[in-house]
């Protein structure tokens, strides 16, 4: 075995970085109205070349902006498309024990890409590090299945799933738009994958109105459609998440439901799973991997508390998954990012670190 040189990486990240007091008090201040854009960018920029250094220092192969100029991991893109919008609801996304924002995305014009400014979010990164930089967006698929009854303008679609097609060519411009801005690394994070592996979500799912029976191929298609713009030394992976605010979660169950779909069908290049509890379910459905190229990342490691996990405990889950996928088609992150939303998980920045450093360090010893 050896390392890769090419992404997803033997030790690799999922995306979000605990904010930083600098960043909470600047962006609590900015919603305030006590401060301006520029000065907001200025702590944004700041914090950002602090954070991409640390994740160079500790040995990573890539690094992230943390995703420090979003609230959310997935509404702030989203609101930026053309035709989308963010608008308040009367309730938030329920978490075990726990609600988001009451913020939610609506349809009212045909979607499209446009000037989107997280492209410029990616060229301060990649001007930023001497490492791969990587760019997280949510998947198309996510924004489907996150669409209230009622949130599509029938003056743009005749119903919610009309979107389909405007939605995959307006991620094809994402990929070529970051790929022009020197991206080689995109990752598209995915809850809808998890949440169909969920009886629970799927019910809640077909309450909403969903076509619960067919997402699977619907979702897809979409994806595949989207990929079709990827150039052939780019990389797209998908991280699949059960949900993740404040170190609470939503659905649980294995992956056996979707992986066929999802490893065998789906052209992503890279798969982020996780597994770092017993809600993911075993490793057997990682016996769809097809041979050859492309890379499942194991989420052992925790994002969700400070404990630190042990290195011998590692490995021999990364042993067990290797009875369904071969060892070379394997690398190890963390579960999830650490701040999903802007609030952040429940550990420490220094427990944050200590969990990454472990990665690179573990990922040395079972790679070479």
């Amino acid at each position: 075995m050896t390392a890769r040189s090419k992404p997803p990486f033997r030790a690799d990240q999922v995306g979000s970085i605990l904010r930083s007091p600098p960043i909470k008090d600047a962006r609590a201040k900015h919603e305030a109205g006590k401060l301006g854009d520029a000065e907001l960018k200025a702590v944004e920029d700041r914090e950002i070349e602090k954070i991409v250094k640390k994740q160079e220092e500790i040995g990573l192969q890539c690094a992230t902006d943390g995703e420090y100029r979003r609230s959310w991991w997935h509404f702030d893109f989203f609101g930026m498309l053309d035709g989308v919008s963010i608008y308040e609801l009367d309730h938030g996304i329920q978490f075990q024990g726990v609600q988001t924002k009451p913020r939610s995305i609506k349809v009212e014009g045909k979607i499209g890409f446009g000037k989107h400014p997280m492209v410029e979010h990616f060229k301060f990164l990649k001007a930023h590090t001497k490492v791969t930089p990587k760019m997280c967006i949510p998947s198309p698929t996510v924004m489907h299945f996150r669409l209230e009854p009622g949130a599509v303008a029938k003056s743009a679609y005749p119903h919610r799933d009309a979107i389909f097609d405007d939605l995959a060519g307006a991620y094809q411009q994402a990929v070529r738009a970051f790929y022009d801005a020197g991206c080689r690394y995109l990752q598209f994070d995915d809850t809808a994958w998890a949440y169909l592996c969920s009886q629970t979500e799927l019910q809640k799912a077909r309450d909403r109105g969903l076509d619960v029976d067919h997402l699977q191929d619907t979702y897809t298609q979409c994806i595949n459609k989207a990929l079709e713009a990827k150039p052939a030394d780019m990389v797209i992976t998908t991280h699949v998440c059960r949900g993740n605010f404040r170190s609470t979660f939503i659905s649980s169950g294995g992956y056996e439901p979707v992986a066929q779909n999802l490893l065998g069908k789906c052209n992503y290049d890279g798969y982020f799973l996780e597994y770092d509890t017993d809600r993911a379910g075993g490793f057997e459905p990682l016996r769809f991997l097809p041979k050859g190229n492309k890379i499942v990342v194991l989420g052992l490691v925790t994002s969700k508390s400070g404990t630190l996990e042990k290195k011998d405990d590692i490995k021999r889950r990364i042993d067990e998954a290797t009875k369904f996928a071969a060892l070379d088609q394997l690398a190890l992150s963390p579960q999830c990012g650490f701040a999903s939303t802007e609030e952040g998980n429940v550990l420490a920045e220094d427990e944050q670190w200590a969990k990454l450093k472990m990665i690179v360090d573990l990922s040395k010893e079972v790679w070479g």
